[in-house]
């Protein structure tokens, strides 16, 4: 009888992570940004279709890298999961730091139980009133979750992506953040770009209940990279 192949454990933990890393530096970078109007999602991508930015719930937005069709089908999660959360409590209850919590669940276990894990890397954020309470999420391919500051960057050569933004000043504004973005990212032709924008006076004030997502035409998009003033 022939016998089974032993593999160690730290092995095949390190075989597994390799293989999502792969997967995943293959894809278009993809930054999200706090800024003082509100935080700002800006990708690599030349699709106009397949959207690597989503709206999760009111004022929680989503961005992600590495494989489409997996990464997808966790936004589409993330979506039943608020509108279930929000029909069953309240809709103050659906928070960035619940979903993230939930996709660190779901990535963890694709990561040990699954034949593979996710190639994915994702990132959750959530516009608050100001920006010291503002909340993006970074979430790993083996579930790790890291409570990001100001900015998180996503696949492609992101640590001189990173460093590159670092150089620059802090964005004030939406169009700062998106030209800085497009500059950090070597100018692509092409880029998807949405914003959560944050509420002010009486919209502050109801939490939960204002859409804050908006997404940029390539119209609009064209407009503020080409505007250097």
């Amino acid at each position: 009888m022939t016998m089974p192949f032993y593999v160690s454990p730290e092995q095949l933990i390190k075989d597994r992570a390799d293989f999502a890393r792969k997967g995943i530096s293959r894809g278009r970078a993809v930054i999200v940004l706090s800024c003082a109007e509100g935080i700002a999602f800006v990708a690599d991508n030349p699709s106009d279709s397949l959207r690597k930015i989503g709206e999760i719930h009111d004022r929680i937005g989503f961005a992600a890298v590495g494989k489409y069709n997996e990464f997808e089908a966790l936004r589409q999660a993330g979506v039943r999961w608020a509108d279930v959360r929000a029909y069953a409590y309240d809709r103050t209850d659906v928070t960035g730091r619940g979903l993230a919590s939930i996709y660190a669940s779901l990535m963890a276990s694709g990561f040990t139980a699954e034949a593979k894990p996710f190639e994915v890397e994702l990132a959750v954020a959530e516009v608050g009133p100001n920006a010291a309470e503002d909340r993006i999420f970074r979430l790993g391919f083996d579930g790790s979750i890291m409570d990001e500051e100001t900015m998180v960057v996503m696949g492609g050569n992101q640590e001189n992506i990173h460093a590159a933004l670092a150089e620059q000043s802090t964005p004030q504004s939406f169009s700062d953040a998106i030209r800085a973005a497009h500059h950090a990212l070597g100018q692509p032709a092409s880029i998807e770009v949405a914003v959560l924008k944050r509420p002010a006076g009486e919209q502050a004030r109801h939490v939960g209940y204002h859409r804050c997502f908006t997404r940029y035409t390539a119209e609009q998009i064209s407009t503020i990279v080409k505007d250097r003033s």
